[in-house]
């Protein structure tokens, strides 16, 4: 790992102990388990942890990594599974696909004595992970929460999409209505979406009909924030309301760099997190610095004066 990251993580308050393998040691296996591609943010993700592997492996004769992806919460469960079975991991990455279901089969792999490294989505029991990767959520409510009453200062309705059920959703949309309490905005409606933008569609659609007087969108993810924006569209309705997505969707960078009033701003939240994760959980086995705690990347509001400095063309998110 690079100096520079290393430091961010000393920074962060991680704790560093005595290594569970030298680097001349037997190879170690690390199970990754993250959901599928179902969305523009799990794309970028599955990128990220894919080429991370791979670099990682070219590097450490002693790594390998057994990788899979999930539809659904029941064949994450099945994946872990298996990689304790027929595999017999030394560690496990994993991104919930959901809390609560991912809880107990995590659990029983700490409890058989590996290295465990959840990222993003935490579960829903405390202190099962040695090492907990993720974004800042109640930072980005907090963050989203603040813009929303920059650009209402008299308030107004409007509609939020949650995403999938986790605990970060819950700590996304707490921050959030405690940030716009007592600003006179009022969430008129607020449905699940699921970060998945045709569910956002169908959500929007159904909330639009039902409030004729909204003035804003919180999509809480930019997949969603496609969606809301497909509906207001077809409702007839894009010259009344705008919409704030997050995460840094290239597409909506772009919108936010050529000042397009329905996408005014964007929240950060990068799919990379999961390539840190997996990083930190291979200095476990190669390195003289294993690292345990938590590593939280703060989120950012871009607008039109930042949002150049994160527009990446080539990314596939």
């Amino acid at each position: 790992m690079k100096q520079k990251a290393l430091a961010g993580v000393l920074a962060l308050g991680v704790a560093f102990a005595t290594p569970l393998y030298a680097q001349d040691a037997e190879t170690a296996v690390i199970g990754v388990s993250i959901p599928a591609a179902t969305h523009g943010w799990a794309g970028g993700m599955n990128f990220h942890a894919q080429a991370t592997i791979d670099a990682l492996e070219e590097r450490y004769e002693n790594l390998d990594f057994v990788l899979s992806t999930a539809s659904d919460p029941g064949q994450q469960v099945s994946d872990i599974e298996d990689m304790m079975a027929t595999r017999n991991i030394d560690a496990l990455v994993v991104l919930p696909f959901e809390s609560e279901p991912l809880t107990g089969p995590v659990a029983r792999v700490k409890e058989a004595g590996k290295w465990v490294t959840v990222v993003d989505r935490g579960l829903s029991q405390e202190n099962i992970e040695d090492l907990y990767v993720a974004g800042d959520n109640p930072g980005f409510g907090r963050v989203a929460g603040e813009f929303f009453k920059e650009r209402l200062p008299e308030g107004g309705n409007i509609i939020v999409l949650r995403g999938i059920p986790t605990t970060i959703d819950n700590e996304r949309v707490e921050a959030f209505e405690a940030a716009i309490e007592g600003s006179g905005i009022e969430i008129v409606g607020m449905e699940h979406g699921n970060w998945n933008r045709d569910d956002a569609f169908e959500v929007t659609q159904d909330l639009l009909s039902r409030n004729s007087d909204v003035v804003a969108v919180w999509a809480s993810d930019d997949d969603m924030a496609v969606g809301a924006i497909e509906a207001i569209n077809q409702a007839g309705r894009e010259g009344e309301m705008w919409v704030l997505g997050g995460a840094g969707m290239k597409e909506m960078i772009q919108r936010v760099m050529d000042g397009d009033e329905m996408v005014p701003a964007n929240v950060t939240y990068p799919p990379a997190m999961i390539g840190t994760a997996i990083e930190l959980t291979a200095l476990n086995f190669v390195g003289n610095a294993p690292v345990s705690g938590e590593f939280i990347i703060g989120s950012v509001l871009i607008t039109g004066d930042n949002a150049e400095q994160y527009y990446y063309p080539d990314s596939p998110f």
